[in-house]
């Protein structure tokens, strides 16, 4: 493989599949190993990963192909239980290439670490007196991380909000801080912590929470691309596909679904690479909801050419230093896959899967609906967990999916009528 784009990519076996990736990666042969072995993680590294470890738990990691980002071809591991995600990234990339794939871009990698200052006696003066002290704060930040300081990161700014909440108006310190290519979150919780007795000094109230936020709207990521109608469809599919976002935009019971498909290409990779994927939903669904109302994470529109263009943008507080990144070696693989070197660029990556997999599911919505693919995959799982395997397996699943009864107790009835007849795959 020496580009992403891979004809027949899915009819190949476990092992065919990982010696194309190792070519297309560079993978050595420990590497390749670590993926293919559930023990890659050994018990000691997990012990030191969580508390009160007894074991470990596998899932599937698969790679979507046929993605363009910023003019590179790229391979992207995602980690998921869930059937048709994988296969629904990789042929919307597909369908992307026409137009030269996705373009994506980040705002930085501030991160807000939030100090809650309660009983503060003149809370519009305290707020004053913080930002005229603001560059003494900053400095007291810095001291704490000197290392990140020195590659160019650090705390940047200030900022006070004043909130009214049922216990009266709080005092909310943000400090931005600039964390690189960490998540961040140790590092401004640390400096939060540390500069917290110099702002109760100052304003006389007293430093209660003291904490980074998720809702990371300094580190923002924004990807996008272009569908030409003949790739999707037709003219009546692009429209099909705008009617479907228009009905997330206005309804957040929809939006929800909606932004759920398109964290099913995000969440697979963030996990792949080690990073915490609760941060990432968590900001992502409040930035969904920034302007009052739950709303989709993506625009959609049809270009002067009739094409369908797509876009994204959340935050992305992700990272290639410290965590699960750097201590699992399934991890450090994925990642060396991505040929990435930077946290934004990870980032860059991940919401073009996101917005990959929103195309998917409203195409496979506005036109043979969601099921048709999905239960032929689902009813494979099925087939497989009552011990159907080979032909037998594909004939199960054949006929589960034509009488559409896609249920665990058919599977099993099916493969008992096939054992009778001597017929066990």
């Amino acid at each position: 493989m020496k580009t992403s784009s891979y004809s027949g990519f899915f009819k190949l076996d476990t092992e065919a599949r990982m010696r194309e990736v190792a070519e297309f990666a560079g993978l050595s042969i420990a590497e390749q190993e670590v993926l293919r072995s559930a023990d890659s993680l050994d018990m000691d590294k997990a012990d030191h990963m969580v508390e009160n470890v007894i074991g470990r738990f596998a899932l599937p990691m698969g790679v979507a192909i046929n993605f363009i980002i910023n003019g590179k071809d790229v391979v992207i591991p995602m980690v998921t239980e869930e059937p048709s995600v994988i296969a629904a990234c990789s042929n919307a990339a597909k369908m992307a290439r026409a137009a030269g794939g996705f373009t994506a871009s980040t705002s930085g990698n501030i991160m807000i670490a939030q100090i809650q200052m309660l009983r503060v006696p003149a809370p519009f003066a305290a707020k004053s007196m913080i930002l005229e002290k603001k560059e003494e704060i900053l400095r007291i930040c810095n001291e704490k991380d000197p290392v990140l300081v020195s590659f160019g990161g650090g705390a940047k700014d200030v900022e006070v909000r004043i909130i009214d909440s049922a216990e009266g108006p709080m005092v909310i310190v943000h400090l931005l801080v600039d964390t690189l290519d960490a998540m961040g979150a140790n590092a401004v919780n640390t400096m939060a912590e540390t500069v917290s007795p110099y702002i109760e000094e100052l304003t006389g109230g007293i430093a209660e929470l003291r904490i980074l936020s998720n809702l990371a709207d300094r580190r923002v990521v924004r990807a996008r691309a272009t569908w030409k109608k003949e790739a999707v469809g037709g003219a009546e599919v692009v429209e099909k596909i705008l009617s479907a976002y228009a009905f997330a935009a206005a309804d957040p019971y929809r939006a929800a679904t909606h932004n759920k498909g398109i964290m099913n290409g995000i969440i697979p990779v963030v996990l792949a690479t080690g990073n915490d994927t609760r941060a990432i939903e968590s900001g992502a669904h409040a930035y969904a909801a920034r302007n009052g109302r739950y709303t989709s994470l993506t625009t959609w529109e049809k270009n002067a050419e009739g094409d369908l263009v797509g876009c994204i943008e959340m935050p992305m507080a992700v990272g290639l230093v410290g965590g699960a990144t750097k201590i699992h070696p399934a991890a450090q693989t994925a990642v060396k896959i991505l040929d990435v070197k930077t946290a934004a660029e990870l980032g860059q990556i991940i919401a073009s899967a996101g917005l990959a997999n929103n195309l998917a599911a409203m195409k496979a919505l506005a036109t043979e609906g969601i099921q048709r693919g999905h239960m032929s995959l689902h009813a494979r799982n099925l087939a497989s967990t009552v011990g159907a395997k080979g032909e037998t397996l594909e004939k199960i699943v054949k006929q589960m999916v034509a009488e559409k009864k896609v249920r665990m107790e058919y599977a099993a009835e099916l493969f008992e009528q096939y054992k009778k007849q001597g017929d066990e795959g």
